[in-house]
């Protein structure tokens, strides 16, 4: 299956997250079938993320968005391990500091996108700028709305000057959402990751798949797509997510860098090295 193909969210259409289906994984029959697919993978991911490391000439940037237990720490661990963390970080977008208030509302997002050779990953993003700052109320509609016009501005910039931009919306259903959430409270070493405002933001589920749908209509670019990765089956989405990310790299044509010394007088230095080494 062609996961870019199938999972884009084509440039200027209008999205119905009901027409998709969040429990699709497919043509992979099982679990234990894409964990397997997703090993090799990822051994594939490796050597190409460590040459966007030493050739500087790209850099990568990976959106995650979803709403509460989609799965976006999940992407993380089972995906993103795959890279060298010298040449990678995840940056996460919270309440805005005191500090941050005072400027735009893309300030504090620039600071943290991926220099050439790196690998960034937004888990969460300036995307909440269009997404809880709507749902809430956090300020007026005049000002989100030109927000999806600005974040396109912002994108396509980075894309000129050497940033690939995939953007992932990990989307489950409500009821897969709740039975996440109980299997939390169940498990004493995940129970820190419950909190009181987890379960009354379901009674903004409604609103924010709205807010879903038309920050997937209006910045889903051909400079920086989004992709929708149906969450209910987590391995599925690892999966597509893993797809989309090595054929991401795979089109930059990263070349591995020449060496930067003369390895012939390299190779004589080891073997007089050597030689020395017996001789003694």
């Amino acid at each position: 299956m062609d996961y870019r193909k199938k999972l884009m969210v084509k440039p200027g259409s209008d999205v119905s997250l009901r027409d998709i289906a969040p429990d699709f994984h497919g043509p992979i029959e099982s679990k234990q079938a894409g964990k397997a697919e997703l090993e090799d993978l990822l051994e594939k991911i490796t050597p190409l993320q460590e040459n966007l490391y030493a050739e500087k000439k790209h850099a990568l940037l990976i959106v995650l968005q979803g709403i509460d237990a989609a799965g976006k720490d999940g992407v993380c661990w089972h995906v993103i391990r795959a890279m060298n963390p010298q040449g990678t970080y995840v940056a996460s977008f919270k309440q805005p500091t005191e500090v941050e208030k005072q400027h735009d509302f893309l300030w504090r997002v620039h600071q943290r996108t991926p220099a050439l050779g790196q690998v960034a990953v937004f888990n969460r993003s300036h995307y909440e700028d269009v997404l809880v700052a709507r749902v809430h109320d956090l300020v007026p509609e005049r000002v989100w709305s030109r927000r999806y016009r600005q974040i396109n501005h912002f994108e396509e910039f980075l894309a000129e000057n050497g940033v690939s931009i995939v953007k992932f919306f990990l989307y489950i259903s409500k009821d897969e959402q709740l039975e996440r959430f109980e299997k939390r409270l169940r498990d004493k070493d995940r129970q820190w990751k419950i909190s009181a405002s987890d379960y009354a933001e379901r009674e903004h589920w409604d609103a924010y798949i709205e807010a879903y749908e038309a920050m997937l209509s209006q910045c889903s670019t051909e400079h920086a797509p989004w992709y929708v990765l149906p969450a209910n089956h987590k391995w599925f989405r690892n999966l597509a997510a893993a797809n989309i990310i090595f054929d991401t790299l795979k089109d930059m044509n990263i070349t591995t860098p020449k060496p930067t010394v003369d390895i012939d007088e390299i190779y004589r230095r080891y073997h007089h090295a050597v030689h020395t080494s017996q001789d003694k």
